[in-house]
């Protein structure tokens, strides 16, 4: 999978490539963390207002392939301790646009510097089950770099290849029941790690437009 091939594919989907539609677009077809309900988005979600965030998804340009970089958050925080997750965060005042706030979470988290990312374009949106509106902004990463974790958010970085989230025998589906109600979602374990729910389910959004496949 090279960086013209993914371009390519982001704009057959209809998405917005290159840095300024990425910043000006919203994206095709949102995605939740409903969409495996098995009634669709379910009744009790209601009307609420979501709070704006970007995150990274950022492929790593290795000569054995390319990877798709990835952090795990400390066992401490308040929210998702402990989970894997992309580089990224909410909407903040003094960020022009969501690409802007994932390059800016991006830096503070894991300290790359914005000079090694070329922003790509983006993904459909997707709605958290904690009502935030994640914009995921694809990027190309060349090495090399160095990266400083801040150690308060995050306990480890790390990256997993892309040919083995492309391959979809990869994906698995599980539910829990979570304030009695049962949710579902995408688990991707990868070797002794569990990526599962939103993240889990925007790479599995980023292999349906990788392979020009929609499900």
């Amino acid at each position: 999978m090279t960086r013209d091939l993914i371009l390519r594919r982001l704009a057959a989907s209809g998405l917005p490539v290159g840095s300024e539609a990425s910043r000006a677009a919203p994206g095709l077809g949102a995605r939740s963390d409903f969409d495996l309900h098995p009634h669709g988005r379910p009744g009790y979600v209601g009307e609420r207002t979501l709070k704006p965030a970007g995150v990274l998804v950022g492929i790593v340009n290795r000569p054995a392939g390319p990877t798709v970089l990835l952090t795990q958050r400390t066992a401490h925080l308040k929210k998702h301790a402990g989970q894997i997750s992309f580089p990224g965060g909410g909407w903040e005042e003094q960020d022009p646009h969501l690409e802007a706030t994932a390059l800016r979470e991006t830096e503070e988290e894991i300290g790359l510097h914005p000079r090694h990312i070329e922003v790509l374009g983006q993904l459909s949106l997707y709605e958290t089950s904690t009502a935030y509106s994640v914009t995921p902004v694809v990027a190309w990463i060349e090495p090399p770099f160095q990266l400083t974790a801040d150690p308060f958010e995050v306990a480890e970085v790390f990256e997993v290849p892309l040919d083995w989230i492309m391959d979809r025998t990869n994906h698995t589906q599980e539910s829990r029941v979570r304030d009695g109600r049962r949710r579902h979602y995408y688990v991707l374990p990868y070797q002794n790690r569990f990526i599962w729910g939103a993240t889990a389910g925007m790479l599995v959004n980023l292999v349906d437009v990788l392979t020009d496949e929609q499900r």
